[in-house]
């Protein structure tokens, strides 16, 4: 036996080394079988018979011929097309050069029918940290964008103006791709209702985040994932998209990938016009002045109609390239690009009424164009050590750059006044230059220790800085000329800086597994203020004490804890498990917030931040359980959330008028003392038949607050809710009909009581062109119905108020895809390197 085995050993090695050095052609064509047609872009794969590692390979021009060269050797061959059956021909010796003739590949029903279910198919997976929903194919966001889509996702709600919240909570990180990207805004989520909806892959709502992720948001991450196709050859997919109110929209995802590197990109270009709607009807009330005087307003009630057209336009580019240096690492670099063009035209129409009798009506003309410039360019290297692929070494760096220009003409006249000799209004001129950037550096270190356990350590650095350039004219009623108002034109230099570094560790125990990890972070918050007013003067206008240089530094360990139990998994897929999560988090207060200096897209509503705003910390406990049958999946979990320091936006009066004497109201957030949330939500996935899929989810939760700000207590407590509801049916002709239906329970809080929203979306889908494209029509808000109502009480007013940022849509829009057939197989895609330890 042991002569055998050293007879073959030589004659292995001696047939190596004659052949090593000679290298040979291999030829051959790609047909698909019965019909003789050349399959462009099928691949050929060579890989070594010893150890399965891909060798060379290559793919079929337009004529289906494929050519390339191997050294000589014995090899395993594969060809394939995506949704054919592979052909594969092994052991083959390569000693001269070959022509494999004419390869026929059959067309897989089998493999069409589960790329199909993947691609359609919405599934969510419980992790340590996280519940992953892979998105499937959502008709009633065809044509629509990544907000549209995250609204679908349970635990997540995108309210009127598009501000996310995850339970409930606005205080949520968003990331793309595991990372703070300019994808996402610089730190708002504008940007995110123009990325095409088609571009997502999965969303992972992470509401217990491991030390891994950066601390900030409170009520945890949302972590999109985009498509990342890792087909070999060349495939994309192009999205047209028509809708009323005016939407039109071109997007398109390009890739092609080769054995040592992939080439990926994602085009978008959208035109429309979001008309937007509001009511106010304020009740003023008599006051008491500090030495006993009562102080009347000059108008006991002002009514407000605003009309808003929004035209806007969009472009958006992300091309990027992975490159496989060798087997054991890989470089990938990546741009992002994103232009928007808006133009707004406003009129608001106020009444001003005595005694319910109309003494005043007046309209108010605003235009506002704002043109924004941003990029990203971003670089991952990633080497793993041996042949374990979890250990392994990543390193991320990211520079992004945006640039921010707006202009807004306003003018107001009276339409009707009482008034012999009235004053008329001031023309006011704004001119807005904002500048942004940021840089991230990163890197994260994964030991395996044996097959159960894992160690990571890393360190991440964010460094964010924006300058504010604001500058008011207004006209000179003597002259007519505008002239700069000093007082209120400013310069606002705001820098926030994060380091940190963290390290976890994590174990399975049989049916136990557990991620314990501590994170290390110092934000420093720094602020100046470039004004021709003194901080006498500052402090005088504003109300509070206002520091005009300020830098601020905040040292915090944020531990985690995330624990999960098997307690039942069969060969069938059955599987039950329990989790329970526990992580600090802090919420850093943006720009924004920050800057002091009043808006002035209303004389008598205005929003003010507040420089001195300290970061929130919160403490979240999460119990949850996960059930899954062959047909049902049943999610459920209940929290608990402990935030001190806590945001809250009051309204308060400034004790300043209109030239025309009405009171001006301003919003400012604060810290409150404490806010207390408890919560439970329940999700269900239930597929009876093929033919039927139902999802449903409802998130119940209950909110305290303590606290108070100038003498005025802000307390309140309040439950709340909000349920989505989502059905797809299978018709015959290959028809898709769906209907998702989303209600928001009322809400309250210490100044305001706000109404519940329900909305209904409705979509159809047809496949056509051979299964090649996809014409999809979608309503969304089929009601008209998604409006906030809300009534606001103070010592001083009553206001009723109606928001309505966007009308019904209605949207045709039809997706052909190349080199696919119906949808590609769902890949892994990229996480930027934030996998979990799962046990």
């Amino acid at each position: 036996m042991r002569k055998i085995i050293i007879t073959s050993f030589l004659t292995i090695f001696l047939s190596f080394f004659a052949f090593a050095q000679k290298e040979f052609t291999v030829s051959g064509k790609i047909f698909e079988e019965g019909t003789n047609i050349p399959l462009e872009w099928a691949t050929v794969v060579v890989t070594n018979p010893s150890d399965g590692k891909i060798v060379n390979g290559g793919t079929a021009n337009e004529k289906g011929i494929f050519k390339f060269n191997v050294n000589a050797g014995t090899y395993n061959f594969s060809f394939d097309f995506i949704s054919f059956k592979k052909v594969t021909i092994n052991n083959k010796t390569i000693s001269e050069d070959f022509n494999f003739g004419t390869i026929y590949l059959k067309e897989d029903t089998t493999t069409l029918e589960e790329v199909e279910l993947i691609a359609e198919k919405t599934t969510v997976e419980i992790k340590l940290d996280k519940k992953v929903y892979n998105i499937g194919k959502d008709l009633t966001t065809a044509g629509g964008t990544v907000s549209d889509a995250l609204n679908n996702v349970p635990s997540v709600t995108v309210d009127v103006e598009g501000a996310i919240s995850l339970r409930g909570n606005e205080n949520v990180r968003i990331l793309i791709n595991g990372k703070p990207s300019a994808m996402a805004g610089f730190g708002d989520s504008n940007i995110l209702s123009q990325l095409p909806a088609e571009a997502i892959e999965r969303v992972e709502v992470i509401t217990s985040p491991s030390a891994r992720y950066d601390a900030e948001g409170t009520a945890g991450i949302l972590n999109i994932i985009l498509r990342q196709k890792e087909t070999l050859g060349f495939n994309g997919s192009v999205t047209l998209t028509a809708g009323n109110p005016d939407n039109v929209g071109v997007s398109a995802a390009l890739n092609f990938r080769r054995e040592k590197y992939n080439l990926f990109s994602n085009f978008g270009w959208r035109y429309f016009d979001a008309p937007r709607t509001s009511f106010l009807d304020v009740n003023y009330f008599d006051t008491t002045n500090d030495d006993g005087t009562i102080n009347e307003p000059q108008f006991r009630r002002i009514i407000e109609n605003q009309e808003v057209e929004r035209l806007n336009r969009n472009y958006n580019a992300n091309i990027g390239m992975e490159y496989f240096l060798d087997d054991t690492s890989s470089i990938t670099g990546s741009l992002f690009y994103n232009f928007g063009s808006d133009a707004d035209v406003s009129l608001n129409e106020s009444e001003r009424l005595n005694n319910n009798v109309i003494v005043e009506e007046t309209l108010r003309r605003e235009k506002e164009t704002e043109k924004d410039n941003s990029y990203q360019i971003a670089l991952n290297y990633v080497k793993t050590f041996g042949d374990d692929r979890d250990h392994k070494l990543t390193v991320d760096f990211q520079y992004e750059n945006d640039n921010e220009d707006g202009f807004t003409y306003l003018n107001e006249d009276y339409v009707f006044t009482s008034q012999t000799n009235p004053e008329a209004f001031q023309i006011e001129q704004e001119f807005t230059d904002e500048k942004q950037k940021e840089y991230l550096v990163q890197a994260d270190y994964v030991l395996p220790l044996g097959e159960d356990s894992r160690f990571e350590a890393g360190y991440r650095g964010n460094f964010e800085n924006s300058v504010t350039d604001y500058q008011l004219d207004q006209e000179n009623l003597l002259t007519g000329a505008l002239e700069i108002n000093e007082s209120i034109s400013n310069i606002f230099d705001y820098t926030e800086n994060v380091n940190a570094i963290y390290t976890q560790y994590g174990s399975k125990l049989g049916k136990f597994s557990f991620l314990l990890g501590l994170r290390l972070e110092n934000t420093q918050l720094k602020g100046k203020i470039d004004s021709r007013l003194t901080e006498q003067e500052l402090n005088e206008n504003f109300g509070f004490p206002i520091d005009t240089d300020f830098d601020n530094n905040y040292l915090g360990l944020f531990p985690t804890v995330n624990l999960i139990y098997n307690l039942n998994t069969t060969e069938s897929g059955d599987e039950e498990s329990i989790t329970l999560g526990y992580n600090r988090r802090i919420n850093r207060p943006r720009g924004w917030f920050i800057n002091p200096f009043p808006s002035r897209s209303s004389r008598t509503n205005i929003f003010q931040g507040n420089p001195n705003l300290n970061p929130a910390f919160s403490s979240t406990f999460d119990l949850g359980y996960l059930k899954r049958w062959e047909k049902l999946t049943l999610t459920t979990s209940v929290y608990y959330q402990h935030e001190t320091d806590s945001f809250e936006r009051v309204q308060e009066n400034t004790g300043q008028q209109t030239t025309d004497g009405i009171d001006i109201i301003r919003t400012i957030p604060i810290n409150l003392s404490t806010n207390k949330r408890t919560g439970a939500e329940l999700g269900l996935m239930y597929n009876p038949e093929k033919w039927l899929r139902l999802n449903s989810s409802v998130n119940f939760y209950q909110f305290e607050t303590e606290g108070e700000f100038n003498g005025v207590d802000y307390g309140a407590k309040n439950t709340s809710w909000f349920a989505r509801f989502s059905s797809k049916v299978s018709l015959p002709l290959e028809i898709d009909w769906q209907t998702s239906a989303f209600y928001r329970g009322a809400v309250q809080d210490a100044q305001s009581d706000t109404d519940g929203i329900f909305s209904l979306d409705l979509a159809f889908s047809k496949e056509i062109l051979n299964k090649n494209a996809t014409l999809s029509f979608n309503v969304r808000d089929l009601l008209n119905s998604r409006k906030r109502k809300s009534t606001t009480t103070t010592d001083f007013f009553e206001r009723y108020s109606e928001f309505q940022w966007r009308q019904r849509q209605i949207n045709v829009s039809l997706t052909y895809r190349f080199n696919q057939k119906k949808k590609p197989q769902r890949s892994g895609g990229f996480d930027g390197g934030d996998d979990e330890f799962e046990g």
